[in-house]
C-alpha cells in the first residue's frame, strides 16, 4: 500500500471519529451552529472515503487502456467533495430557516463543550497532515481533503466560540446567525475546490511561475541548439506533462541532438519534479525566431 493510499485510509478514519464526537455535542446541545459543524463532518466522511477510492485507483501503473496512467481519478473525487460540500451548505441554511421560524433554545454543557472542542482540534492535526504530505506526493485528492479540513477548523472554531456567547449572553439567535455564516462559509470552499478540480480535468497549465522555470531551464541547458517554441504544459494529479519543439542546426547528427534533449530533461526534472517530457527536435528551417532562445 502506498504512502498516499495509508493517508487517505486514516482521513476515513478520522473523519469518522471526528463525525461521531461532533454529533454528540450536538446532540447534548440541540445548537443548530453545531448541528451545521456536524453536517459538514457527514460530508468529510463520504469526500474521505471518495478519495480513498481515488487515490487507489490513480495509483494504478499505466495500462493498455489508460497510457498516460490513472492519476486524474483524484480529480473525480476532489469535485464530488465539492459538490457534497454544497449540498451540505443548502441542508444547513434549511436547517436554519426552520429554526428562525421555530426557534429552540439550546442547552451548553461542559462536557459537550469539550467534546466539541477535541473533535475540532482532531481535524486541526490532520488537516496539516495532509498538507504536508499530500503536497509532498502532489496528491490532488489530499490536498483537497486539508483545504476542506481547514475550512472546517475554522469554521468549527467560530461555532464553538459563538455558541458560548449566544448562551452566555441569552442571544438565542446568535446560534442560528452562526450556522447560517458556516454555511455561507463551505459554500465558498465547496466552489472553490470545485474550480480547481475541473481545472486539473481541463488540462490546465502548469503556473507562470512553473512556466518561467521551465523556459529559463532549457534556455540554459539546450547549449547546441537554436531555440525552442509551442512550449505547452499540463498536471494531472502528480504527473506533470511537458512537450515542445526544439529547434537545432541542419547539419546536426542525430546523437548530438539526442544527447542535449537528455540534458534538458535531467535539468527538467530536477527543476519543476519528475515530469514527462516530450521534446520534438526540428531543423533550423522550422525556426519561428520566438519562444525560448537558448543561451
Amino acid at each position: 500500500m502506498n504512502r498516499a493510499v495509508t493517508l487517505a485510509a486514516g482521513s476515513v478514519a478520522v473523519a469518522i471519529a471526528v463525525l461521531a464526537l461532533k454529533l454528540v455535542a450536538w446532540r447534548l446541545t440541540g445548537s443548530v451552529a453545531l448541528f451545521a459543524d456536524a453536517l459538514e463532518s457527514v460530508v468529510n466522511v463520504a469526500a474521505a472515503v471518495a478519495a480513498l477510492v481515488a487515490v487507489r485507483f490513480a495509483a494504478m501503473p499505466a495500462d493498455t487502456n489508460h497510457p498516460y496512467g490513472h492519476d486524474k481519478a483524484e480529480y473525480f473525487s476532489a469535485v464530488l467533495e465539492g459538490a457534497l460540500i454544497l449540498v451540505a451548505a443548502f441542508v444547513i441554511l434549511m436547517e436554519v430557516w426552520t429554526n428562525w421560524n421555530a426557534p429552540r433554545d439550546p442547552t451548553l454543557t461542559l462536557f459537550a463543550f469539550v467534546v466539541a472542542v477535541v473533535a475540532t482540534l482532531g481535524n486541526a492535526a490532520w488537516s496539516s497532515v495532509l498538507f504536508r504530505h499530500g503536497k509532498r506526493l502532489r496528491s490532488p485528492a489530499l490536498l483537497a481533503d486539508a483545504r476542506h479540513l481547514r475550512s472546517d477548523v475554522i469554521t468549527s472554531g467560530g461555532v464553538l466560540i459563538g455558541v458560548a456567547l449566544a448562551l452566555t449572553t441569552g442571544l438565542i439567535w446568535l446560534d442560528l446567525v452562526l450556522a447560517a455564516l458556516t454555511a455561507i462559509n463551505i459554500l465558498f470552499s465547496g466552489a472553490r475546490l470545485v474550480r480547481e478540480s475541473v481545472g486539473g480535468l481541463m488540462d490546465e497549465a502548469l503556473s507562470p511561475e512553473l512556466l518561467a522555470k521551465i523556459r529559463a531551464t532549457v534556455a540554459a541547458e539546450a547549449e547546441g541548439a537554436i531555440e525552442a517554441h509551442d512550449i505547452r504544459s499540463r498536471q494531472a494529479g502528480r504527473s506533470t506533462f511537458i512537450e515542445f519543439h526544439l529547434v537545432v542546426p541542419g547539419d546536426m547528427l542525430v546523437v548530438e541532438a539526442h544527447a542535449i534533449c537528455d540534458r534538458v530533461e535531467i535539468a527538467l526534472k530536477a527543476a519543476v519534479g519528475d515530469a514527462i517530457i516530450t521534446i520534438h527536435v526540428e531543423p533550423e528551417g522550422k525556426a519561428k525566431h520566438s519562444g525560448v532562445l537558448v543561451l
